[in-house]
């Protein structure tokens, strides 16, 4: 074999082995990387309470059907610096503040979802407060009145259920209280007088109104202060975290006897009434048929509105300026009916 071909032979057997040693080479392992964890932000779902049965007709409160449907209840309560603090107040789901004689103011509760067991001290009537009653055809609750109103409860037939007249299983004393004004009852007690008198179970009434978010486009106002006159002062203070109205009497927060809970608002209706003193004993005759002017406020607003009543028996209907009849925030509504020169100062 010439040298030429050794040669040729020698460098195919180099190449040969060197493509076999690549093939032979062992492959560096893959390190894989450990995952990286991303945080997906859950999104997260405000659920809304679901509202249980029918809205009340006096608040726009979702309660039972049975309690929603029944006739309200309009209480009598003492306001006199003797008879603080109330009892069973927070559950009414309307309250009116009227003066009776100089100084003092009172309350009438109105009741349809809650049944308080202390209701309290209850006093007696005067003829404006029952034409109030009219409206909401409601069993009245009182201990006696003037002589107007006792006769007015007489020829107008109220469902009335008077403390002068009934027995000690309706109405009561307590101790911590000076008569008078220490009367008390409770709405179990009213309910089975109501039922055992055969008054009328279910009631004949216009509702009001009501709008879930009570946008009034109105001014802001977050301090309400009436002055009765020099003794008696009520002040509401808006509470913006809670879109609430808390209520103070005479500089002092007000608050229910039951658990001393605040007493608070969701909506004010301030309105003006022609007011005269009928006699030396200082008794009142307030104009509430015709019409009038007030105020509205709701979630820290107000506006000026026009109050309309037609007859005795007749819904008071508020309108704003526009013409259009008010729609209330869901909640509880204290109406303060003053004097049309009553001092109102809104902050």
């Amino acid at each position: 074999m010439s040298n030429r071909i050794k040669i040729i032979l020698l460098v195919i057997f180099v190449a040969l082995l060197a493509a076999s040693c690549k093939k032979e080479e062992i492959e560096e392992p893959i390190i894989a990387e450990e995952p990286i964890e991303v945080e997906i932000e859950e999104t997260v779902v405000e659920e809304i309470p679901e509202k249980i049965g029918i809205p009340s007709p006096l608040s726009g409160i979702y309660g039972v059907e049975e309690k929603v449907n029944r006739r309200p209840v309009a209480i009598m309560f003492d306001n006199h610096n003797g008879a603080r603090w109330q009892s069973g107040l927070k559950d009414a789901e309307i309250v009116y503040e009227y003066l009776v004689e100089a100084p003092y103011t009172r309350y009438l509760g109105i009741y349809l979802l809650n049944d308080p067991s202390s209701i309290g001290p209850i006093r007696s009537a005067r003829p404006y407060f029952i034409t109030t009653v009219l409206e909401y055809d409601a069993v009245y609750v009182r201990v006696g009145g003037s002589n107007q109103a006792m006769a007015d409860v007489k020829s107008l037939r109220i469902a009335d259920i008077d403390g002068l007249s009934s027995s000690n299983k309706v109405f009561w004393r307590v101790s911590h209280k000076k008569m008078p004004h220490n009367l008390y009852s409770s709405m179990e007690a009213i309910r089975t007088t109501q039922e055992e008198r055969k008054y009328r179970m279910m009631g004949e009434f216009t509702p009001f109104k009501f709008k879930e978010d009570g946008k009034l486009n109105g001014t802001k106002g977050s301090k309400i202060i009436i002055n009765y006159n020099k003794n008696n002062k009520t002040e509401y203070i808006y509470k913006e975290e809670d879109k609430i109205y808390s209520r103070y009497k005479d500089g002092k927060l007000h608050i229910d006897e039951i658990d001393e809970s605040p007493i608070v608002a969701k909506n004010i209706i301030i309105q003006r009434a022609k007011t005269k003193v009928l006699d030396k004993e200082g008794r009142l005759d307030i104009q509430l048929i015709g019409q009038g002017e007030g105020l509205f406020l709701t979630n820290g607003e107000y506006i000026d509105i026009k109050w309309v009543k037609e007859s005795r028996e007749g819904k008071t209907k508020y309108y704003d300026e526009n013409g259009s009849e008010i729609e209330l925030t869901p909640g509880v509504t204290w109406i303060q009916v003053i004097e049309p020169k009553t001092e109102v100062i809104i902050e």
